[in-house]
Formats: C-alpha cells, sequence, structure tokens
C-alpha cells in the first residue's frame, strides 16, 4: 500500500458521505472510480479488494446523526454515570457531557442559574462517579428551512439527550480520570493569562495558544466568518509547527539536547499540547502528523506524505467515529491535501505574493461547497484578502502570542509587548471592518446541491491535475466550466419557475415569506420578535436563528416589500433587523400605523407606503387588495393590515390579528371575497374566527402561526372547531414546524417541514 494509503482514504469518504447524504451516489462514483485506476493499471487487485472492504467496513461503523433519538421527555429521573468530558462552567452555567452506566448513552447536562461559590462544584470533575437527579428532555431538531439544528449537532458529537437540572445539589460527584490534571493545568493556564494580560491581549492568547475564542467579541468572530477567515481563529497545523519550530530552537540550537532526544520531547509535549489546546481537529491532524513522521524515522521507515496524511485520517475516524461530522475536521485535511497534491504549483513562481494567492485560491476553492452547505454563502474577494491577512497572522500575531507567554514572568517586558500588541491589532481590526463595509459583496445561493457537489469536486480534480500537468489551456477550460457551474447556482432561484409561501415557526408570531417565480418578487408578510423576560423587551433571537438564516438559506438578499400587519412585536419586532441587513424598497403598513422613528431613520434606501380598504397596490407584478382598516379602531389588533392576494391558483387572505368585528366588517363590505387559503387571526385566539366569517369566505386550507405549548392556549378548542365544521385543512406550526407552499403559476402543494 506504499503511495496508496489515499485510496483507502478516499474509500472511507466516500462512505462517510454515502451515510450523510444517504445516497448511492457516491459508492458509484467510487466504483467508477477504481475501475478507471485498474483499467490504466494503476491499481492492482489487491488495492481494489481492499479498498472496498474499507468502504464497506466504514459504512457500517460511521453513525447516521439522526439515530437513536429518544421517544418521550422524562422527569425526575436519577442517573449512575461518569462524566466524560472537563464540564463548562461560567459565571451562570455549568455544561457537561455524561455517561449513563445502564445505557451506555451520552449525554448533554445543563445546569442554568449556577452559584460558583458552592462547594459541589469542586467535585464536578473530568471522569468522576455522578449520580444526577433531573429531567430528561428531547432535543428539540430544527423547525426551519435553514435554522441551526441543536439536535443534529450533539448527535454528530454523540449525543443523543439532554438532561436538564434545577439546583447543584442535584449532582453528587466523587473522584476524577488522569486526564483531569491536564484539564486543571488548562484552567490554571487560562487564570494566569486572565491576571496577566490586558482583557484584548488574553482573548487572542486563549484563541490562539489554547484555542479557546469565547473571550473574543462576537462582532469579531462573526467579521472573520464572513470573510472566510475563521481558521485563523483556531489552532491549526501553523500553530503546530510553530510549536515544534521552538522546541527545536531551544532544545538543538542552543545545543541544550541532541536531536534524537529532542525528537523524544517532541512526542511527549506534542500530544500534551494537543490536548492543552483542546482537541481541534486541526490540531489532532497536525500533531497526530508530526508524531507518526517521528515514529517512521525510529523505526526506520519512510512514507510519502500523502501516505501519512491518509493514515492519519482513517486512525482519527476510528479513534472517535463522530469526528468525521466535525466542520473543523472536513475543513483541515481538504484544506491539507489540496497544499499537498498542489505543492508543485505553489513552489513554481519566486514570487511570495503569488505563492500566498495561490495557496489562498487552492484553499478557499477545496472548501467552497462545504462552505456554502453551512453558511449560504461565499465571498469572491476572501480569497485576496486572505493573500494578506493570513501572512500578518502568520509571521506576527501567532508567533507573538506564544512569545507573550514565554515572557510573562518579566513584567515590563510583557507589558510593553501587550500594548503594541493592542495597538497594531486595533489598527488591523480597523482596516478589516472598513473592508467589510465597503468591499463586502457575497453570493447567497442556498445549499450545494448533492449533485453540484459531486460535480464541483470532479472539475476541480481535473482543472488541478491540468495546471500540475502545465497544460494551461485544459486548465483554463475546466475552471470555465467550474465557474459556469458556480454562476448556475447562483442562478437557479432566477431561472426557476417555482414560487413558494412560507410560514416559518418563530413560535408565538407571525413571519411569512413570499417568493414570486423566477425570483420576480420577494416580499415578508411581519416578522415577529421574541419577548425577553428579564427586559420585556424584543430581542434578535427569532431574527437570528430563524428569518435571516432562512434568507441565506433561499439565497435572498434583496426583499420588495415587507407587509407589517400592526404595531405589536409579535409582528413587528424583527423588521429592524431585516432593514439593517437587506435592501428594503418598500415597507407597507396601514394609514393608523404608529411607525417608530428608529425604523423612519432606518428605511432611508426604500419608501413607506401607507393604504387603506379598498386600495389596490401593485408591487412586482402582484395585486395587494387592501380590505381592512378602513377606519382608525384605536387597537393595534384591530387596526391589523388585511389583504387577499392571488398565489399559484389560489386566492390568499392575510389578517394580522383582527377581531370578530373586523372579520364582520370585511364579508359586509366585501361580499363577494372568496379565499382559497386562509391565515387565521391572532394565532387562532378565540377573539377572532367569527363562524359566519368562516361561512362565508369558504377556505379550503386555514394556516395558524402558534408557539409549542403556548400560555394563552392558542389555538382554542372553538377556533379548530369552527375551521373544522367548514372542513377546512388546519395546518399549524406548533406541529409541523415550517408550512411551505410550492406553487407554479396555476397550482401548488402545501409541505410540512417536520415530517
Amino acid at each position: 500500500m506504499n503511495g496508496n494509503w489515499y485510496i483507502a482514504a478516499f474509500a472511507v469518504v466516500c462512505s462517510a458521505l454515502s451515510v450523510m447524504f444517504d445516497a448511492i451516489l457516491f459508492f458509484l462514483a467510487f466504483i467508477i472510480w477504481l475501475f478507471i485506476l485498474f483499467k490504466k493499471k494503476r491499481l492492482g487487485k489487491f488495492p481494489i479488494t481492499l479498498s472496498l472492504v474499507v468502504y464497506l467496513t466504514f459504512l457500517l461503523y460511521i453513525p447516521p446523526i439522526d439515530s437513536l433519538k429518544p421517544d418521550t421527555d422524562r422527569s425526575d429521573v436519577t442517573f449512575s454515570g461518569k462524566i466524560i468530558r472537563y464540564p463548562v462552567k461560567t459565571e451562570t452555567m455549568l455544561q457537561f457531557d455524561f455517561k449513563d452506566d445502564d445505557t451506555k448513552d451520552t449525554m448533554r447536562v445543563m445546569l442554568f442559574n449556577l452559584d460558583r461559590q458552592n462547594p459541589t462544584i469542586a467535585t464536578i470533575q473530568s471522569g468522576a462517579s455522578c449520580q444526577i437527579h433531573g429531567d430528561l428532555n428531547i432535543l428539540e431538531s430544527s423547525s426551519n428551512p435553514g435554522q441551526f439544528d441543536y439536535q443534529a449537532y450533539l448527535a454528530s458529537n454523540g449525543i443523543h439527550y439532554e438532561i436538564v437540572i434545577n439546583s447543584i445539589e442535584d449532582i453528587s460527584c466523587h473522584g476524577s480520570d488522569r486526564l483531569n490534571v491536564l484539564y486543571t493545568m488548562r484552567e490554571n493556564i487560562k487564570e494566569y493569562i486572565y491576571s496577566k494580560f490586558s482583557e484584548e491581549t488574553g482573548a487572542w492568547i486563549l484563541a490562539l495558544v489554547l484555542g479557546d475564542d469565547s473571550l473574543i467579541s462576537k462582532d469579531i468572530t462573526e467579521l472573520f466568518q464572513r470573510w472566510s477567515l475563521s481558521h485563523l481563529l483556531a489552532i491549526s497545523g501553523l500553530h503546530i509547527g510553530l510549536v515544534v519550530g521552538l522546541l527545536y530552537f531551544f532544545t538543538v540550537k542552543l545545543q541544550l539536547l541532541t536531536i534524537e532526544k529532542a525528537q523524544y520531547l517532541m512526542m511527549i509535549f506534542l500530544p500534551i499540547y494537543a490536548f492543552l489546546a483542546g482537541g481541534a481537529p486541526s490540531v489532532l491532524r497536525a500533531s497526530s502528523m508530526v508524531l507518526l513522521v517521528l515514529f517512521l524515522r525510529k523505526v526506520k521507515r519512510k512514507l510519502m506524505i500523502t501516505d501519512v496524511i491518509s493514515i492519519v485520517f482513517i486512525m482519527l475516524i476510528i479513534f472517535d467515529k463522530y469526528i468525521i461530522y466535525h466542520i473543523g475536521f472536513q475543513f483541515s485535511f481538504l484544506v491539507t491535501f489540496a497544499i499537498i497534491l498542489s505543492k508543485k504549483w505553489l513552489l513554481s513562481s519566486d514570487s511570495l505574493l503569488f505563492q500566498m494567492l495561490k495557496l489562498s485560491f487552492i484553499s478557499q476553492l477545496v472548501i467552497l461547497p462545504i462552505q456554502m452547505n453551512y453558511f449560504y454563502n461565499f465571498n469572491p474577494l476572501s480569497i485576496l484578502l486572505n493573500v494578506f491577512v493570513v501572512p500578518y497572522f502568520t509571521f506576527f500575531v501567532i508567533p507573538l502570542m506564544f512569545l507573550l507567554l514565554l515572557i510573562s514572568p518579566i513584567s515590563f517586558l510583557h507589558v510593553f509587548m501587550d500594548k503594541l500588541f493592542s495597538f497594531v491589532h486595533e489598527i488591523f481590526l480597523r482596516l478589516l471592518q472598513g473592508v467589510d463595509t465597503n468591499l463586502f459583496y457575497p453570493w447567497w445561493n442556498g445549499q450545494f446541491p448533492t449533485s453540484y457537489i459531486v460535480i464541483y469536486y470532479t472539475l476541480l480534480i481535473f482543472m488541478l491535475a491540468m495546471i500540475l500537468r502545465d497544460k494551461l489551456t485544459r486548465a483554463f477550460a475546466y475552471g470555465t466550466l467550474l465557474t459556469m457551474l458556480l454562476v448556475s447556482l447562483m442562478l437557479r432561484p432566477y431561472l426557476s419557475p417555482y414560487g413558494s409561501v412560507t410560514m416559518l415557526d418563530i413560535g408565538q408570531g407571525d413571519a411569512i415569506v413570499i417568493e414570486l417565480p423566477f425570483r420576480k418578487g420577494v416580499f415578508i408578510v411581519d416578522a415577529g420578535a421574541a419577548i425577553s423576560f428579564e427586559s420585556m423587551e424584543a430581542t434578535n433571537r427569532n431574527y437570528t436563528r430563524v428569518i435571516k438564516p432562512f434568507l441565506q438559506y433561499q439565497g435572498i438578499y434583496e426583499i420588495n416589500a415587507i407587509i407589517i400587519s400592526h404595531e405589536d412585536t409579535d409582528h413587528a419586532g424583527s423588521v429592524k433587523y431585516i432593514v439593517d441587513d437587506y435592501r428594503v424598497n418598500t415597507i407597507m403598513i396601514s394609514e393608523y400605523y404608529q411607525l417608530e422613528e428608529e425604523l423612519i431613520h432606518k428605511q432611508t434606501q426604500g419608501e413607506i407606503l401607507r393604504v387603506k380598504a379598498g386600495q389596490v397596490v401593485e408591487i412586482k407584478g402582484k395585486m395587494f387588495n387592501i380590505l381592512a382598516p378602513g377606519v382608525d379602531k384605536k387597537g393595534s389588533n384591530e387596526n391589523s393590515l388585511v389583504f387577499s392576494i392571488s398565489l399559484g391558483g389560489r386566492d390568499w387572505l392575510f389578517t394580522g390579528d383582527i377581531d370578530k368585528e373586523t372579520e364582520k366588517e370585511i364579508i359586509k363590505t366585501f361580499p363577494d371575497l372568496s379565499v382559497d387559503v386562509l391565515k387565521v387571526a391572532h394565532h387562532g385566539s378565540s377573539t377572532s374566527t367569527y363562524p359566519m366569517f368562516i361561512s362565508a369566505i369558504k377556505p379550503n386550507y386555514a394556516l395558524i402561526s402558534v408557539g409549542k405549548n403556548n400560555r394563552y392556549g392558542h389555538p382554542t378548542r372553538d377556533v379548530l372547531e369552527t375551521l373544522h365544521k367548514e372542513q377546512a385543512l388546519v395546518l399549524r406550526t406548533d406541529q409541523a414546524g415550517a408550512i411551505i407552499y410550492r406553487y407554479s403559476e396555476n397550482d401548488g402543494t402545501f409541505y410540512q417541514f417536520k415530517p
């Protein structure tokens, strides 16, 4: 297998993809690839047979992340088992992973409102045997397209259950394991950094030396994410190379140790540092590769670098079968493998600038489909920005972080260097924020379909192969096809004859997104926000967790109109956040809507359109027939904007939170009103959905946006009985998650996001 370990690694990749996507496509691609290699006499029967065995073995070994879900919640249950990872303790929260002795299941234990002074906290350590009394909860899966799936995230770490405890007294622990010594050492180093350095510098030392970026501000982490710079906030192979270089300098160059003894020291120290650095996949990869190379030298064996990375890849998955789902693992191995294969091309230029540009180009292209699947966007300018930012971190920031830690006992020196770093880094961050403000033009695309992924990587491999062979004309041709593939991905919504109406599940509130066929227009009807129980003010939780991810998932970057039914937070609270992030051409409200000064100030790029009953408003070829309010009723619910619109061959009625009196007035003023789909008013409250109103409009479908187990008892039994009596099919977000109507010109179909 010397020189052919990449075949086995590729077999594992195909197994993982087959499990992740539940698709035979990757197996067929693998078989075709093996057949081509066999026909070209580049592989014999034994490596091919072994590769097939590896594929089948890992197909059974790698778990699908939707397995082992609990059936029901259970309250007041006592569990016995061990803590398997070091607990995370903040000022207000305790979190750790726990393995139950009876079921052998791994559970995430959560305690909020933590009392840090309680002596019981000191007994909660890695490897401790514990009894825990709490509630076993079913992990909530995402209920909207594009929403972060917490259930899938924990399942990808082998965790399928969550225990919520009410008090620290509900935990009784004793003992610990040997790893707890290293965990304690890590915590002591963190405390030392807190005490020695300024808050800003300490945060960057923690991130770049110990792999803990929790103290770096959310704005900075989001900024780095937008520009595909997140890899710089995580410990990577660069850090391991720096650690190895420092060890080599302080031992061999200063003649403290022989080369052989220095290598033994590295073999001891690297696993310890990898653990102290948080055990990120990129650290494990780089450390394992160095250790494997050192071991091979000791036994006088030599392997190609592609064999080394392939063996490490397989070993790490054997050690942790869930690591394949970790985005850092995927990025680290993809980028490293691509750099190894492109080494000749990268070094073909004498210019360091061109080498960095090539490196950035390769790194960005090879992870692009995965990045789009996770973040739904790609910023082409990030390739160029990486050329300048990566050297800044490589030659200044990262080495300085290690140096600051080493010189920290020398007070005057580390204080001076701390101030120097803070000054320089502040300038860098301001420049980066300026670039972000003026040059951030991402491609929003939604998900990268599986078929596109296969075609993309096939074209990329052929393009790089032609570059390495100096066949630049062919490389350009493959690059052109690759570009056309990406452009077609961006253009899909504009070429699709299908539109959609999506009632998002934001809990007790309304948020509905209408997309016209061929992306001729995008409308949002209401965008509710959740209320903070502490401040009793609107928060951005619904926007950041549901609305914005959905818009990104759909590749939406411009909104033609937001129609706000009334002022209540559960209908209008997220509008200000949308206006901040997106171009909104029109905000449509009733004549009696009390518009906030903040929203007037924000809506400078588009118009604010006030309407009243009897008007017909045309936006992007769609007619909005305004049915209410006709007069000021001195109440926000009663003054809700009501309109009808035709979508996909059906007549829709959007009703906000109107009451029964308004419903009576509507059917009196518009006796011929025909409705196929009704957005049920006021989340199914008994104040609305008057039986005579439903009997008059005779809807075939009734959509109710309502929070699960809400305290209001919505939708009420009377409302449901009224709708059922008129034989309307009721669809509820608390049961179905997002409700999606996908339509063509004259017809459409309803879908529920939750099965």
